[in-house]
C-alpha cells in the first residue's frame, strides 16, 4: 500500500510490476486430478491455470499475496497507475538459495550437493511448473515495453507442460546429474499443495 500510494501520489508514470504467487489459488480441492505416469496431473487443466480461476487464499502468504494482487489492479482501475500483476510459479536459476518453503529447486540441488536430507510432504507426484529466472526477466521486460496494453492485467506465469515436473521425476534428475544418491524422506502432505 505504501509504494502503491507512493506512485500514485509522486509519479503517475511509473510501471508497476507486482510479483505474486500462484498460491492465491489455494489448494484447489475441486480440480479434478488424474494420476498419469508417475505424477499427478489436472485433468480438465492440460495447459494450466488461467487467470479467471477463483482464488482461495488457503494460507496467511496466499491472502497476503492476494490481497495485494487486488490493491495493484484496483489503483489501476482506479487512479489510472499503470500497473501489472505476475502470477508466479516455481521460480529458479543463479544465486538462488532457496529454503523448504521457497525456491525449492535450489534447495533441493544444494542439499543434494551436501548430503542433507530433504523432506518431500506427500508422495511426490505432485507437479510443478518451473520457470528459469531469465525467461521471467523476459517476461516482465516485454510488459514494460506494452505496459499501455498490458495495465491493469494480471498474468499466471510459469514454463508451462513442457516444463512440468513432479517432485519425484526432480529428485532422479539431481540423482544422474551428480552421479550419487539424495537422501529423502516422506512428511505429510501440507495443507493447500
Amino acid at each position: 500500500m505504501n509504494v502503491l500510494e507512493a506512485v500514485r501520489k509522486h509519479t503517475t508514470k511509473t510501471f508497476f510490476i507486482f510479483s505474486s504467487t500462484n498460491k492465491v489459488y489455494g489448494g484447489m480441492e475441486n480440480i479434478k486430478i488424474e494420476e498419469r505416469n508417475g505424477r499427478y496431473l489436472a485433468a480438465d487443466y492440460p495447459n494450466g491455470i488461467d487467470e479467471n480461476f477463483n482464488l482461495d487464499f488457503h494460507s496467511p502468504y496466499g491472502c497476503s499475496k492476494g490481497a495485494a494482487d487486488q490493491y495493484v489492479r484496483d489503483y489501476s482501475r482506479i487512479y489510472g497507475l499503470d500497473t501489472v500483476v505476475f502470477r508466479q510459479s516455481c521460480i529458479y536459476g543463479p544465486n538462488q538459495f532457496g529454503i523448504e518453503d521457497q525456491g525449492w529447486v535450489a534447495y533441493f540441488c544444494i542439499h543434494s550437493m551436501f548430503d542433507k536430507e530433504i523432506t518431500i510432504y506427500g508422495d511426490g507426484k505432485q507437479v510443478r511448473d518451473v520457470l528459469y529466472i531469465d525467461d521471467l526477466i523476459d517476461a516482465y521486460w516485454l510488459s514494460y515495453k506494452n505496459r499501455k496494453k498490458v495495465k491493469g492485467e494480471i498474468f499466471n506465469i510459469g514454463g508451462g507442460p513442457q516444463n512440468q515436473v513432479s517432485i519425484s521425476e526432480f529428485i532422479e534428475y539431481i540423482k544422474k546429474k551428480l552421479n550419487k544418491p539424495v537422501k529423502y524422506k516422506f512428511s505429510n502432505w501440507r495443507p493447500g499443495d
